[in-house]
């Protein structure tokens, strides 16, 4: 056996790492040489312990290269802080110590209920990537729901999974055969599953489970720890900020409170609507319009370039605490949005309008902005007052707006303050138009000395005016009527539960559709409106009264509130209301027929009497009147110019007949 190779030539294989290969070589060289059974069977169990021991070498080495690569990925993770950048070294190392063809990560979804795809690396298939595993299917998804590892040498083939087409169709779209997961466990909780697949079908070897296990412990802690990091983060950050906001906000309440001090100040000595304006335009800078509720100007005050022609809404002072006024009567939005576009240093658009931008504050409570117009609504309860219009400097900030808002309380008060010394003012003309509406009327020679010492004349004519209105709407209805009466040399009060208005006059209409005009702008309810008159005598103001309040009865019972009417406008309806003058009724409906047979020496009227009374038949009205037909189409067409084309229409025809009834019973 000297002359023969001995077992120890497989040390000398073992020693230089030798293919396995190689280590058939002594025995086959021994039995070349002739070697007895005996020396071969020797070699062969020297050959099956060199194999043995060098595959535990091997082994040995390849757990020493896993470990290496665990240790530097548990590295390189904990030296990682970013969520993203952690997940994607992750994969890219799993992708390294595998040596799969795809390796992939995918998070738990606690909303949905599933996991969804987060990281991939040899990914080519958008429709993989963008893959959802429901707990259960698949096997990403088994593996997160039993939080065990799962492995399958050709998935598309293997019954053990639920498959769905979803799922189906992305791994075959991606050309995925093997796949293994493993869970990514913190404590009981699966966070997620990585996998390492391949394009061909081969098993995967216990040491690559584990070591792939090992890895997704590793990054459970380090995706966690990462999670804890950014949460602190967070915190610390919401932190600085919560500070930064304290300290502002505690800045600008000790601003806004001085500013406000300021404001009260103000008004406590007496101070009006142009002060409280200059002492904001101040505070804040800018330029400021202060308008009422009907959009007429009141103050304006700040860096008033621009306002020297306020054009249809009024004009605007310069300086600070200028005045401005609106045109009395003039269209409110319209004015308000004329001053808007003069605050503001180009065109208003429609979206962002004064009129809009107050509704919005008033809604809210608080200053409306669009670009460098900041609007604040001025308000009492819900009762709107007007509004501060504020051209904002580049400067302008949070704390401007609340003392743009305190301001506007303060005006509120202010206005409030006003109205209640208006309101002890009207007292006294209430107590004198209670006077003059009484039944019957005292003391007439003192009534007419009281009446000019408040500016009304009692020698010219007057109409009484009476409105409904809501009893929350009243207060605001009174100060409207009120205006309205100073306005025009009247007075305004109440009587008998209504708000009634004394108007010099002599058409009752038109006196009732300005009332209604002043009273209805800002009311949450419909108010409704009756005049009576004109009269001329003091005593006979209590008979105007009682025809504003049958009016104001008619308009209710026809289910018209809301509206105003006199009894010229009622038609025959006042007559059966039993508030109407008979001879106003039939001249407003036959008038221009009266005129025409008075002038000409015709019977129009006699003629029409008849057509209606023969059924509106040409041939019986000619028989009865013993006139050819075609007179009587003549008659009848000359009846059409006169008092229209719609003279025979249902609600025309009937108030002609009612006042050919009238005409003839009562012999007018």
């Amino acid at each position: 056996m000297s002359a023969l190779a001995t077992p120890s030539v497989f040390l000398d294989l073992l020693a230089r790492d030798a293919a396995a290969i190689e280590y058939d070589g002594p025995v086959v060289a021994a039995r070349v040489a002739g070697a007895g059974a005996e020396e071969l069977a020797a070699l062969e169990a020297a050959k099956r312990v060199a194999l043995e021991v060098r595959a535990t070498l091997a082994r040995s080495r390849r757990r020493e290269a896993e470990l290496v690569a665990l240790f530097e990925t548990a590295g390189d993770l904990a030296a990682l802080r970013d969520l993203d950048a952690v997940l994607k070294a992750i994969v890219t190392r799993a992708h390294t110590l595998i040596g799969a063809d795809v390796t992939y990560l995918t998070l738990d979804d606690p909303d949905r209920g599933d996991t969804y795809m987060r990281v991939t690396h040899g990914s080519v298939s958008a429709r993989f990537q963008s893959l959802r595993l429901p707990m259960g299917a698949g096997l990403g998804g088994l593996v997160a729901q039993t939080a065990k590892p799962y492995v399958t040498s050709d998935y598309p083939r293997d019954s053990r999974f639920r498959h769905t087409n979803e799922i189906d169709e992305g791994v075959g779209e991606e050309g995925l055969t093997a796949i293994l997961g493993v869970p990514l466990v913190l404590g009981s909780r699966v966070i997620g599953v990585l996998f390492a697949a391949n394009r061909s079908a081969r098993p995967f070897a216990r040491h690559e489970i584990t070591l792939l296990s090992s890895l997704a412990a590793h990054a459970a802690v380090a995706i966690d720890n990462a999670r804890l990091l950014q949460a602190t983060r967070d915190a610390l950050s919401e932190l600085r900020s919560a500070n930064e906001l304290v300290r502002a906000h505690s800045e600008s309440v000790e601003r806004a409170a001085a500013v406000h001090d300021k404001l009260a100040d103000l008004v406590l000595r007496g101070g009006d609507v142009e002060g409280i304006a200059a002492a904001v335009a101040e505070a804040v800078g800018g330029g400021l319009v202060v308008v009422d509720a009907d959009g007429v100007v009141t103050a304006v005050a700040g860096e008033t370039s621009g306002f020297d022609d306020a054009g249809a809404g009024g004009r605007a002072g310069s300086g600070a605490g200028g005045r401005a006024g609106a045109g009395a009567g003039g269209d409110a939005e319209s004015a308000i949005d004329v001053i808007a576009g003069v605050v503001r240093s180009g065109p208003l658009s429609t979206a962002a309008s004064a009129t809009g931008l107050i509704a919005t504050s008033a809604a809210t409570g608080h200053a409306a902005r669009s670009g460098d117009l900041v609007v604040a609504a001025v308000a009492a309860a819900a009762e709107p007052l007007g509004a501060l219009i504020l051209r904002a400097p580049e400067s302008f900030s949070d704390v401007d707006q609340r003392i743009l808002e305190r301001a506007a309380l303060v005006v509120a008060l202010h206005l409030l303050m006003r109205r209640s010394e208006a309101e002890a003012a009207e007292r006294l003309g209430g107590d004198l138009l209670d006077d003059l509406l009484a039944v019957p009327v005292r003391h007439t020679s003192t009534l007419a000395e009281r009446a000019r010492r408040v500016g009304v004349d009692l020698d010219r004519p007057h109409i009484v005016v009476a409105a409904d209105a809501a009893p929350a709407d009243r207060p605001r209805a009174h100060f409207a009527a009120g205006r309205l009466a100073k306005s025009e040399g009247g007075l305004a009060g109440s009587h008998e539960g209504r708000i009634v208005l004394l108007l010099p006059g002599d058409d009752p209409a038109p006196a009732a559709q300005r009332v209604l005009a002043a009273l209805r702008s800002g009311l949450a309810h419909p108010v409704t409106v009756g005049a009576g008159g004109p009269k001329s005598d003091v005593a006979a103001y209590a008979d105007a009264h009682a025809e504003a309040v049958r009016c104001l009865g008619a308009l209710h019972a026809l289910g018209r509130a809301g509206c105003a009417a006199a009894p010229s406008d009622l038609g025959f309806l006042a007559l059966v209301l039993g508030g109407g003058d008979p001879g106003a009724v039939v001249r407003k409906a036959l008038g221009p027929l009266v005129d025409y047979d008075a002038k000409r020496g015709t019977d129009l009227l006699g003629t029409v009497e008849q057509y209606f009374a023969c059924g509106r038949s040409l041939g019986r009205t000619g028989e009865a009147l013993h006139i050819h037909v075609n007179t009587v189409t003549q008659r009848l067409d000359r009846t059409a110019r006169l008092l229209g084309p719609d003279w025979q229409e249902p609600g025309r025809s009937l108030e002609i007949q009612l006042a050919l009834q009238v005409r003839r019973v009562m012999g007018l």
